[in-house]
């Protein structure tokens, strides 16, 4: 038996405990990071594929596999297919009333996602923070956030290879009393400062804690706020890039140009 995926683990925590928003929601959101394998009816040419289509009482579905073994044993042949990550599956679908067969029948976390749950995620992901800048008069360590949170936010920051150098979260006093928390990344490409935001905000989306719990900045190595992150602050490390050999990217791989349906 092999080992099971996150997603896996995920759908067993959702079904174990079917009334508990925190464990759908973590569900949705590993769905929306994890790379899928869509089941083609024929080879990706440029930026255009041609999924197949399957129709069942509930709907129209389109296969995807968290492996490609997956989709091997459920087609039983060498089938093309296209490699995307989940929330670029769910943009790609928005609109079309096409819902998600996920790991049929070869994996435990085998599930029809109809096209409204679709929906939703594309939505939700769509979602982007407001800018806001604001003065803080003191730096505390994190204090009061659930476990969850903390987890969603190692994983989410696992995955922004290369997009800064480490993370801080930190207790945050303003002028006037109020009080909360902020993510302060350190060292990020300016161009990707949105997607991390972004990423901050979904975890917090996805572990089902307000929004206004935690704001996000952005600092150089050599801020001196950056002393003080380091000195109270939860540390995230983010992955570096170990190589600067850049390939073509496949259809489904650029979240700024998901893949055309044919």
């Amino acid at each position: 038996m092999t080992d099971p995926t996150p997603l896996d683990v995920a759908h067993a925590a959702m079904e174990a405990e079917p009334t508990d928003d925190k464990a759908r929601l973590s569900f949705f959101e590993r769905l929306g990071d994890c790379e899928l394998f869509l089941l083609l009816t024929e080879e990706a040419k440029n930026e255009n594929i041609s999924p197949e289509l399957f129709e069942v009482a509930d709907g129209k579905f389109v296969l995807a596999f968290d492996r490609e073994e997956r989709l091997a044993q459920f087609v039983g042949q060498p089938a093309p297919y296209a490699a995307l990550s989940g929330r670029i599956l769910a943009m790609m679908l928005a609109g079309q009333g096409i819902g998600l067969g996920l790991n049929l029948e070869v994996a435990p976390s085998s599930i029809l996602i109809p096209s409204e749950a679709l929906a939703w995620l594309q939505q939700t992901l769509e979602h982007v923070p407001d800018e806001v800048e604001a003065r803080v008069d003191a730096f505390t360590p994190p204090a009061g956030l659930p476990d969850h949170l903390i987890t969603s936010l190692d994983t989410k920051l696992s995955t922004a290879q290369g997009l800064a150098t480490t993370a801080y979260l930190v207790g945050v006093t303003y002028p006037g009393g109020g009080q909360g928390h902020l993510l302060g990344f350190v060292g990020a490409i300016e161009d990707a400062q949105g997607a991390l935001a972004k990423a901050a905000s979904e975890a917090l989306t996805f572990s089902g804690v307000d929004a206004g719990a935690m704001d996000v900045g952005f600092f150089d190595a050599g801020d001196p706020v950056t002393a003080k992150l380091e000195t109270v602050g939860l540390k995230f490390d983010l992955p570096q890039v170990q190589t600067s050999e850049m390939a073509r990217p496949a259809p489904g791989r650029d979240p700024d140009k998901p893949p055309r349906l044919k």
